[in-house]
């Protein structure tokens, strides 16, 4: 059987009290002084009449709860319909105890006797719910987590061993494709380096080009440390300006395009240091005077 909690219980006792109907577990201790204050008069027979009732239609009540087998019905506890059913009883007594006390009250001055004007009982109005039911509680729902125990779907994947099978696999394929390009292409190596013929133009590898290439045009200070060092600066700053989790291109303008412009000016550089400078390391033309370019 659902256990009501005692704050529910008290404030129905408190409800009860303010609509000026008995409370269950007091009705004993409200009874006693109003046997101990016996009206003067005939008012004591009259007083007798609901109490004498009461017990009478407590009856029925009593046998419709053995009807009903005594246990609950439409969810609602077996305590709480038995409290229903002595209310509803005690109501129908004293309404037939106020619509006799005016009867009473008329017939008594005939007697000769000295007449107390009774004010007739009026049966304090009720609202009664589905099935007759007078009480009005709040759904007891049992304390649980309100949190939502199901996982929900993220964008994620397992480092181990989704990621790692995959990045494994593309390693051996590079690995073997650069292993046969070597085998089948025959590297071009010079001859041995002589310190009194220097190569003209003399030009760093491929992926320095871009450097050299700012070092004609800056001062080495400048185009060594001061421009590569402000790129880095702004490469690495980069993720702090644009917190955007989005992964869509298009949500991600800002780096995008500070990305762009830096491998843009870069391959600027690496393609004029490589096919536009001649001998001397001046400005040409490679479809006039060749490519001055080797691996």
């Amino acid at each position: 059987m659902t256990e009501v909690p005692e704050h529910l219980l008290r404030r129905s006792r408190e409800r009860r009290k303010a609509l000026g109907l008995p409370v269950p577990g007091e009705e004993g201790e409200e009874a006693a002084p109003a046997a101990e204050a016996p009206a003067e008069g005939e008012a004591a027979p009259e007083a007798e009449a609901p109490a004498a009732e009461a017990p009478a239609a407590e009856a029925p009540a009593a046998a419709g709860g053995e009807g009903d087998g005594g246990g609950d019905r439409g969810g609602v506890p077996a305590h709480l319909l038995e409290r229903s059913r002595r209310r509803r009883a005690a109501l129908a007594g004293g309404g037939d105890g106020g619509a006799e006390a005016p009867a009473a009250a008329a017939a008594a001055p005939a007697g000769g006797g000295t007449a107390t004007a009774t004010a007739p009982k009026i049966a304090a109005p009720t609202v009664t719910g589905p099935g007759g039911h007078t009480q009005r509680l709040l759904t007891v729902v049992k304390s649980g987590s309100i949190q939502q125990t199901r996982a929900e779907a993220q964008d994620k994947v397992h480092t181990w061993p989704h990621l790692l099978v995959v990045e494994f696999a593309a390693t051996l394929v590079v690995s073997a494709a650069l292993l046969i390009f070597s085998a089948l292409v025959r590297a071009p190596l010079l001859g041995l380096a002589d310190f009194n013929r220097t190569p003209n133009p003399s030009k760093a590898p491929w992926y320095f080009l871009g450097l050299q290439e700012l070092l004609t045009m800056f001062h080495p200070m400048v185009a060594g440390v001061t421009i590569p060092g402000i790129a880095l600066g702004l490469l690495a700053f980069a993720p702090y300006v644009d917190k955007n989790p989005s992964h869509v291109p298009k949500d991600r303008k800002f780096a995008i395009s500070i990305m762009t412009l830096f491998l843009m000016l870069w391959a600027v550089l690496v393609i004029i240091g490589s096919f536009f400078r001649g001998p001397g390391f001046n400005f040409v033309f490679p479809w006039n005077n060749g490519i001055f370019f080797e691996l």
